[in-house]
């Protein structure tokens, strides 16, 4: 099995390689064509219309472009005579005959007309990449993606360039856990964020964009980079919508609808959504404890099963308002209320040194959730010309409250934990951009974020008497000022961008308990960036690229609650945490060809006060065991170096050939100390140096009857812990869909982890124990879904797209 998963693996990217080898450059010197389309009523660019060149004497030498977010376009073909047409849904063609180009030659500012008889029309474009590669990101347009039909956010993320999620629901990227998540460029502050987005549904998305390396406009936190996450607002003239039902094995089913309502000064979109889920995993920690003289002690072996079901509605509803022909104020309400139950059954059986059974107990948790979250949010976009140059102000304010309670039977014991949280969020942000002549800009902003979140955790005995020491209340304040300003301009082939922020820090983490606990952290940093891009041709670009980076601890990181599923297992946040500080570095290079997109760099990542999870023993015993507690620290110091390369391969009109490919080493130094049951001092050493690598690569096909066909796999190497190892892991996940009742509606069937191998492996090794850990938080699924679409196109290109999708992270493009 594990030869066929490398075989699989190395399959697919000999296949892109190979093609992509194939490639050459081009045989003929090129002339520039280049120009802008914009809407003629409103005189707002077109991003995504189409510009199609065809030469007379050569019907087969096409070439052509697609505008970007200012309604520019460029395209590069051979000197002669050409019939030009320009495309966008919803508006009128226009067709230029006979056009003689024999040296850079720029067609202007063309406008276009709306074609009121399209818009009820059904009319279906070539489709988008679901894999856009830009040097300063990487875009994952989810709509093209069918493997998430019917899933969550952490189902879509888990398909993203660069990004992989755990079993557990945890997000990396680049192998960095040290990441920033944002949703329409707004933070979030959920103590379990990997829970969160499990709860916000896939077809609520738009896109997800990764930036590996962000500048100074960015917010400073994230040590790996930022994911952000879009979600849909329909743009589209006149009613129109989506409606999308899912079901699923385990019992899972769904309804969402996307409504949009746009007149010429007016755009009302609304997204509301039902949905059940099941998720059924299990795990097992099988460990071998010493005695003092390394002889064998015993074992114990620890089944786990486990069933969890949420029920969950989310809302959106809001307003675009075009306040003048230049300026845009948009206002929207989010609503989330979620429900669930857990079930979580653990056996333990327990072995003598010579592994004759003698006896076995359980533990079994079960559990209700409830989750609910209101926010409202407000941008408002003063654009004073063409040309760039706007402010842009954001506002949002947001409450969230999230309550658990479980009971915890077994075989000698017998618990109730409670968990309660109230968080309150604000955020403002003004960002201005000021064009200063041709290829330079200058930017300036402000933001402020602030949140208060109160949670209360407490563990009662058979009695109803509480636990003091497993059981408290945590006060967490934060405050978060922050300023920018950078600078970008092109000399020649050369693209500058310079910027500094500054990010004043005020936090306070409080235990409410006997005795009360004060920690504040006040520290305010600069962080400055440095971008510099060398255009080799029109077609490939590099990079190189430095910014400072910090990571604030957050969530379950410090969350001082203990994680009670297992009693001699558990898990505790340290709300004593520091922020670790990052420089990064890398280099980028970028080419593209007709059929080929390659993107790779080289990174470098230097990081001090790095958190990281250590195991040491409480003191305590169960029924003879150890009670083991799992921990996050400030190791010390850690350094990254890696490299990696995308590349997308559309081999014939119906193939399109996605990959990713990730190899670094990362190198941390540090030690920990704690107190054992004698008083004594022990400090572990945790320095560690581990090499390992990831890969995914996704083929999507249309076979016959027009049946689209979707596969992926994904394969991540064994690395080296400081206590331990992580085994390597592979899964493959496959989807079929199929386009009915005239391309209005769409079939869409898909299998999530085909081989059921996506599980968390792992050996630690402490003094006296060896343990082997397995987790496996959602088995394979089945998921069937119907989507129909009413007066839109099945891959529109919605015109007047969003003005600042980033919803507030906004800021000028890249000189140049």
């Amino acid at each position: 099995m594990k030869n066929l998963k490398f075989t699989i693996v190395l399959l697919f990217l000999l296949l892109g390689l190979s093609n992509f080898a194939q490639q050459g450059p081009p045989a003929f010197t090129k002339v520039k064509v280049t120009g802008k389309i914009v809407d003629k009523k409103s005189n707002q660019p077109l991003e995504y219309a189409t510009i199609t060149l065809k030469n007379q004497k050569n019907p087969k030498a096409i070439s052509g472009g697609i505008t970007n977010n200012k309604g520019e376009y460029e395209a590069d073909v051979i000197p002669g005579v050409y019939d030009i047409t320009i495309e966008f849904i919803s508006f009128k063609n226009i067709e230029i005959k006979d056009k003689k180009i024999t040296e850079p030659t720029s067609l202007g500012t063309i406008a276009l007309e709306d074609d009121a008889s399209q818009l009820n029309e059904v009319v279906v474009r070539a489709e988008k990449s679901s894999v856009e590669i830009k040097l300063d990101k990487k875009v994952y347009n989810v709509g093209q993606d069918m493997m998430v039909k019917g899933g969550t956010v952490s189902d879509v993320l888990d398909n993203v360039p660069s990004v992989s999620v755990d079993t557990e629901g945890n997000v990396s990227l680049r192998g960095s856990d040290n990441v920033r998540i944002l949703i329409d460029g707004r933070p979030s502050y959920a103590v379990n964020v990997a829970e969160a987005l499990r709860q916000l549904p896939a077809d609520a998305i738009d896109k997800v964009e990764v930036i590996t390396n962000p500048s100074a406009r960015y917010d400073a936190e994230g040590g790996s980079g930022i994911i952000n996450i879009v979600l849909k607002k329909g743009k589209n003239q006149g009613f129109n919508g989506t409606l999308i039902a899912s079901t699923g094995i385990p019992e899972t089913y769904g309804l969402t609808a996307n409504i949009n309502y746009k007149t010429e000064k007016l755009n009302y979109f609304t997204t509301a959504g039902f949905n059940h889920r099941t998720n059924e995993g299990g795990g097992k920690t099988n460990s071998e404890y010493f005695n003092e003289d390394g002889s064998v002690k015993n074992y114990l072996y620890e089944d786990r099963e486990t069933e969890r079901t949420r029920d969950g509605f989310n809302g959106r509803a809001g307003v675009e308002w075009t306040v003048a022909p230049n300026t845009y104020w948009t206002n929207a309400i989010n609503y989330e209320k979620n429900t669930g139950e857990d079930n979580d059954l653990i056996n333990y059986n327990s072995y003598d040194a010579s592994r004759v059974f003698t006896g076995t107990t359980y533990r079994l948790n079960t559990g209700d959730t409830g989750s609910e979250n209101a926010s409202f949010t407000s941008n408002l976009i003063k654009n004073f010309n063409d040309k760039g140059h706007k402010l842009t102000v954001d506002t949002s304010i947001s409450r969230n409250t999230d309550d658990s309670q479980s009971v915890i039977t077994g075989s000698d014991n017998y618990n109730n934990t409670l968990n309660n949280q109230i968080q309150k969020q604000g955020q403002l942000q003004a960002d201005y951009v000021l064009p200063l002549g041709e290829g330079s800009q200058f930017e300036a902003g402000y933001k402020g974020n602030f949140a208060d979140l109160n949670n209360e955790y407490y563990v009662l005995d058979e009695n109803g008497i509480k636990i003091k020491n497993l059981s408290n209340t945590l006060e967490y304040k934060e405050n978060i000022n922050a300023l920018y300003t950078q600078y970008g301009f092109k000399a020649n082939k050369f693209s500058y961008l310079f910027g500094l922020r500054w990010e004043d820090t005020n936090i306070e983490v409080n235990l409410l308990e006997d005795p009360i606990q004060f920690n504040t952290k006040k520290y305010n940093n600069f962080f400055p960036s440095a971008f510099i891009s060398y255009e080799i041709s029109d077609q490939s670009n590099i990079t190189t690229s430095y910014s400072k980076r910090l990571s604030r601890p957050r969530g379950r990181f410090m969350n001082p609650a203990v994680n009670y599923s297992s009693n001699v297992n558990i898990f505790q946040g340290n709300p004593d945490l520091d922020p670790s500080l990052t420089n990064k570095f890398d280099v980028g290079y970028i080419k593209r060809w007709e059929k080929v997109t390659f993107n790779t760099s080289a990174y470098f990542e230097d990081t001090k006060d790095v958190f990281s999870f250590v195991r040491s023993p409480t003191g305590d015993v169960v029924n003879g065991v150890p009670v083991i507690k799992s921990q996050p620290i400030n190791l010390g110091k850690e350094q990254k170096y890696g490299f990696e390369f995308t590349l997308n391969y559309n081999p014939f009109k119906i193939w399109r050939i996605n990959s990713n490919f990730n190899f670094y080493n990362v190198k941390t130094t540090g030690e920990h100390s704690y107190t054992d049951t004698n008083d004594k001092v022990i400090v572990q050493n945790l320095d560690n140096e581990a090499t390992t690598w990831f890969a995914r690569v996704s083929s999507k096909l249309t076979l016959p009857y027009k049946i689209d066909w979707q596969l992926n796999g994904t394969y991540n190497g064994e690395q080296k812990t400081a206590q331990g190892k992580n085994l390597d892991q592979f899964s493959m996940n496959t989807a079929f869909s199929k386009d009915v009742m005239k391309d209005k509606a769409t079939i869409a069937f898909n299998i999530s982890d085909i081989f059921n191998t996506r599980k968390m492996r792992s050996y630690t090794y402490l003094d006296n124990q060896i343990s082997y850990g397995e987790m496996q938080f959602r088995k394979r699924q089945f998921n069937l879904s119907f989507t129909y679409r009413f007066n839109k196109a099945k891959n529109e290109r919605e015109k007047n797209a969003p003005r600042n999708e980033g919803g507030g992270d906004g800021g000028g493009d890249f000189p140049g």
